[in-house]
Order: C-alpha cells, then structure tokens, then sequence
C-alpha cells in the first residue's frame, strides 16, 4: 500500500511540474501540491524528490519543485526556525544567514537610492567586502555538512543547494564589478537580495530541519570541529565550544607494534609516510576505483579545502554540478585506458593553480583509482636564471 501511495505522489508531483512548464504560478498551484504531499514531513519530500531525480527527472526542474514546496510551507512556517544551542553548527549557519541577509538588504537599499556621496561609496564598499568574505559559509555547507546528509540518505536536496550556492558566486561576482560604477548595480545589487533571502529560506525551513532529524545528535559535534578547521566569516557572531566528542583510546606505543610499509624500493612506517606526503609541494587526493574519496593529504597551505567529512563520498559529489560531467569523463577514460593524464590550470584567490589528474594502476594494469594533485605554479613560473648556492 505504501509503495502505491508513494507511486501516485509522484506521478502527481510529475504532473503539477507539467503544469509550471505550461505557465502556471506557484500560487495557482499551492493546492495542487498540498493534495500530493498530504501531510508528510519536509524529510519525506525531499526522499520524494530524491526517487524522481533518480527516474530521470533534470535537476533544474527539481528547483522548481523546491521553490514550490517552499511556497507551500512559507506562511505555516514563516516563525519557525530549527531550535539549536549556541555551538552548534546550525545555529552559526544560521545566524551567518541573518548577517549576510542584513548586508545584502542594505547593499540593495543604497543601490536603489544611488550612491552620490564618499560616504555612500564607503559604506558600498564596505558592505560589498563583507560579502565577498562570505565564502566560508558555502564552503562549510558543501564540504562538511553536504557529506553529512548525503551519508544519511539526503543526496539531492544538497545538490539543489550547491546549485543555487554557485548561482550566488556568479552574482556576487557581478555585484563586485557593477560596483564600480556599472549601469546594471541597483539590478545585481537587488538580485543578490532576493536570491539570499530565497536559498536561506529554504536551508533554514527545509534542509536544516532534515538535516537535525538524519544526523544523529553524536555526530554534531564532530561537524562543528571540521568547521572550526575550515573558519568562519569576519561577521560570523562568536559561539561557544561544542561539547566534547568522546576520546578515542589510542593503543599504546612500543616497538613490538611498529608496522613497516615495505615496497620494492624501500620500507616506510605508516607515520613516516603520513609525514611524508604532507611535506610534498603539492596537494593530494586519492579517489579508489569505486569513485570514493579515500584520502587526502594534511598540507600546511591546501588550496582547496577537504574535510575529513569528504572520505567515502562518491567524487561526483564533491564537485557543483555544472563540472560534474567533466568528472566522469575524466575518471571514464582513466578507467577506459583512454587517457594517461588530465591537467587544468586556473587563477584562484591570488594563486595560480595547476590541477593535474592521473589513473593509478596495478601491475598488470588494473585500474585502482585516480589521484588528484594540485599546486600553486605562481611562484615556479617567476623563477629565472639559476641558482647554486643556499640562501641564508
């Protein structure tokens, strides 16, 4: 009975989807999407949405389902916001939300009412700065707390988000140049507004409930620690510690139990290796041939951020959707033996970094994963002449 009952939700979600490509409001259509649902929790719809993705229904559409579920939600929840204490990673995110909503609202507000004086032209660039300094936000989502959901059954709502997150870097980007002077402020600056003020809707009425109702209450603080590793925003409000995780017991040490890593060139121990592949130049990532994140190495300077959080999830996953085919194509061709070799090179953040990828093979040629290695080349490509003696 309960597949039935799921079988004729989705087909009335397909249908009400048909509707929004025909032209109708998600006003006209509050009704129709309140009869299929019934009274399911947001965590049941968003397992709805999951299955039709899965059946072949295109993400972007799925954003429309989203906007909807939204609309229907809105007025019954408008007061209500997940319940958290001070530490928890939730309530920071949260609380990032409401700061950077405030800055976009005035950032829209003065760019409607123009800026004509230095003041004004302070006062943009100040909050313009600020926004730009958000990044961290959307990287502790993506990086910590995606994974997360996506360990306990939540995969496609993430996604939406990631979507919508890569959505607002293309117009904070524009924001940042129109800025300047440009013709097109007022509208980005508005824009950016009404996009926040939707996608923080959403996470704060929708994904983050899902996400305390999965993830069990034990694991919260271990999420709070990878943010604490990532950072926060200059204006993120300051929280207490989380609690605790509960210790875990470290054998103790002695030559009896010292393991060696023997190879046809050598003998590592495991912490000498660890140690090792954290002092290369370069950073490390290896995906195993079932397209799962196994390890990463710890560098002192990485230049995009992994968290522990990232080991065991697809690598498909750990990347926005619009780049997600190229993944595939990549790790396709490793695993074809069409390729040797993958390599990308892009400015970020002041650097400039050198992306390669690379198939790891076995002896006889099996495909066993992919390994990721990333640099800065800035400073290797300013190099000229020679030098032979060490610097002081």
């Amino acid at each position: 009975m309960s597949e039935l009952i799921g079988k004729k939700r989705k087909e009335a979600l397909k249908g009400i989807l048909r509707r929004l490509h025909a032209g109708e409001g998600p006003e006209a259509l509050k009704a129709a999407f309140r009869d299929a649902v019934g009274n399911m929790s947001p965590t049941e719809i968003a397992q709805i949405e999951e299955e039709l993705v899965r059946e072949g229904l295109p993400r972007e559409e799925l954003m429309k389902l989203c906007d909807l579920h939204l609309a229907l939600f809105e007025d019954s929840l408008a007061g209500a916001e997940v319940t958290t204490p001070p530490w928890h990673p939730l309530h920071i995110l949260m609380a990032e939300h409401r700061e950077m909503l405030g800055m976009a609202n005035r950032l829209a507000s003065r760019a409607r009412k123009g800026v004509k004086s230095p003041q004004d032209k302070a006062e943009v660039e100040n909050l313009v700065k600020h926004l730009v300094a958000s990044e961290s936000h959307y990287r502790r989502e993506e990086n910590v707390l995606f994974p997360y959901l996506e360990r306990h059954g939540i995969v496609e709502p993430p996604r939406v988000m990631w979507a919508e997150h890569d959505r607002i870097r293309e117009l904070k980007k524009t924001v940042v140049e129109e800025a300047q002077g440009g013709k097109r402020f007022a509208e980005t600056a508005i824009a950016l507004s009404e996009m926040l003020a939707s996608h923080f809707l959403k996470e704060n009425r929708i994904l983050f409930p899902t996400g305390l109702r999965v993830i069990p209450e034990g694991e919260w603080p271990e999420i709070r620690r990878q943010f604490d590793e990532i950072g926060y925003c200059c204006f993120t409000p300051a929280a207490p510690a989380a609690p605790a995780s509960p210790a875990r017991p470290e054998p103790a040490a002695g030559p009896e139990m010292e393991v060696r890593l023997r190879f046809p060139t050598g003998e590592l121990t495991p912490q000498e290796l660890e140690a090792l592949l954290n002092a290369l130049p370069v950073d490390i990532t290896f995906v195993g041939a079932d397209d799962k994140v196994r390890y990463f190495s710890g560098s002192k300077d990485r230049i995009f951020v992994r968290t522990p959080a990232v080991l065991g999830r697809k690598v498909q996953d750990c990347h926005p959707q619009k780049s997600v085919h190229v993944v595939e194509k990549i790790v396709a061709d490793f695993k074809a033996g069409r390729r040797d070799a993958a390599e990308f090179w892009i400015p970020f953040q002041g650097q400039f970094v050198y992306i390669r990828y690379f198939p790891v093979r076995g002896k006889f040629g099996e495909y066993l994963g992919t390994v990721e290695v990333t640099q800065d080349i800035g400073p290797l490509q300013r190099i000229s002449g020679e030098r032979r003696l060490l610097d002081d």
